[in-house]
């Protein structure tokens, strides 16, 4: 059996994944919350899957988009909290083989996915709203073991009828009131029993904690951070956080500065950036997710060797939680011994980096290869770089390659005033 940094590897590598959000909600246009934020009773929610047509095709044109943004997998929501599965089920009559569109639209993605030579994961809702006995299981106990059986039949058929999965990403797993614990969470799912399983119809796969069990990922969700026990993959909306489907009127589209920011982020933490789309219910993705893809994927073709596969660096980043110190300009990356320091406010013809304990040998623009002079003080560890061009050289991001002797290294401070008079 594969250890946990064997299993790892590929997904560590990777560091950039496009998320799917696409269900009925997608027809309504307000976002995948609609059916339990407007309390819209079961029968009546539906009747969407009547104008759930999405396009011959558009699961291709969702992989020529994450490919063209620079992401190396893909995850799609197979079924969310409302309860429509993507998927043929044996478990369950709402799905789009059944109704809608009568097609099995996770085939189609993951035939896309791999064609593409895109790693495949799957989003999968343990809650499911159509079940009273999720809400109060004590008083609908027969909705209840009605739930557990279509999770565990369901989650058998997604990884037994489509190939190899790389990922399983699950969600809802909390109780309705949110008045337990993750340990309650996992009992109420028999997620230890579920996760066995899984990982017996997929030796290898990666799968996330929200089960109630830990496993192998933690997937924060609107934030960037480092892993509490193990490694993050930091899930986003493009735009306002409560829109993971597609939501017709959304005022508050974060830049591609900003999107980038985030992946650079994630990447020096040692973490994996997995940023959403929402298809309109046709599934055509919108004009304001394609333009900020396409700029990231533009950015990556120069740039990329400062992310994939990167590790995260010891020298002072941008802003990290719990120290002082920051970085104005950027963070930094690593690869071994070179350091890619990703600089998002470009300083002008000089650039300086404090606390670097690591000699340098050589400077230069990762995009053109141009090599630029230095100075390295062994006793401050200040290093200064000059004859940059008084403009930045990427308009997103411009990225310094700084190889040194060694891994770099943060220099100690013991005397945090020594500098003032140095």
């Amino acid at each position: 059996m594969e250890t946990y940094e064997e299993r790892i590897k590929w997904f560590r590598e990777a560091r950039f994944g496009i998320y799917i959000h696409y269900g009925l909600y997608s027809v309504a246009g307000r976002g995948e919350w609609t059916m339990y934020s407007e309390r819209i009773p079961a029968a009546e929610y539906a009747k969407l899957a009547d104008s759930f047509l999405p396009e011959p095709g558009c699961a291709k044109e969702w992989m020529e988009t994450a490919k063209a943004a620079g992401a190396n997998y893909v995850v799609l929501t197979t079924r969310h909290h409302e309860g429509f599965c993507l998927f043929d089920s044996q478990y369950s009559d709402f799905t789009s083989v059944k109704l809608g569109p009568h097609r099995d639209i996770v085939r189609e993605y993951v035939d896309a996915a791999r064609e593409a030579g895109l790693h495949v994961g799957l989003y999968y809702s343990l809650l499911d709203w159509r079940f009273p006995g999720y809400f109060e299981p004590e008083k609908y106990p027969q909705s209840k073991e009605a739930l557990l059986r279509q999770v565990h039949g369901q989650v058998r058929e997604l990884m037994t009828n489509y190939g190899k999965i790389e990922v399983l990403e699950y969600d809802g797993g909390w109780d309705a009131d949110l008045s337990e614990g993750r340990p309650q969470w996992a009992e109420f799912w028999k997620a230890e029993e579920l996760n066995a399983m899984v990982r017996e119809l997929q030796p290898g796969i990666i799968i996330n904690d929200r089960s109630g069990k830990d496993e192998d990922i933690e997937t924060p969700e609107q934030v960037v951070r480092a892993g509490k026990s193990k490694m993050t993959e930091s899930c986003m909306c493009i735009g306002d956080s409560c829109c993971w489907g597609y939501t017709r009127f959304n005022p508050n589209w974060k830049s591609a500065e900003q999107l980038l920011q985030y992946l650079v982020q994630a990447a020096q933490l040692g973490g994996n950036y997995l940023l959403n789309i929402g298809p309109e219910a046709n599934g055509r993705i919108r004009n304001e997710e394609l333009e900020r893809l396409q700029a990231i994927g533009s950015w990556l073709k120069v740039n990329g060797e400062a992310i994939y596969n990167s590790s995260s660096c010891d020298l002072i980043g941008a802003s990290q939680p719990g120290l002082v110190d920051l970085n104005l300009q950027g963070p930094w990356t690593r690869k071994e011994n070179i350091g890619y320091w990703c600089i998002f406010r470009w300083p002008g013809e000089v650039a300086t980096a404090v606390r670097v304990g690591t000699p340098v040998k050589s400077v230069s623009l990762l995009a053109t290869g141009k090599t630029y002079p230095f100075e390295w003080n062994s006793k401050t560890g200040r290093l200064t770089i000059s004859g940059l061009p008084k403009l930045p050289p990427d308009p997103l991001c411009s990225v310094l390659k700084v190889e040194f002797e060694d891994v770099p290294r943060r220099m100690a401070e013991p005397d945090l005033a020594a500098w003032i008079n140095s």
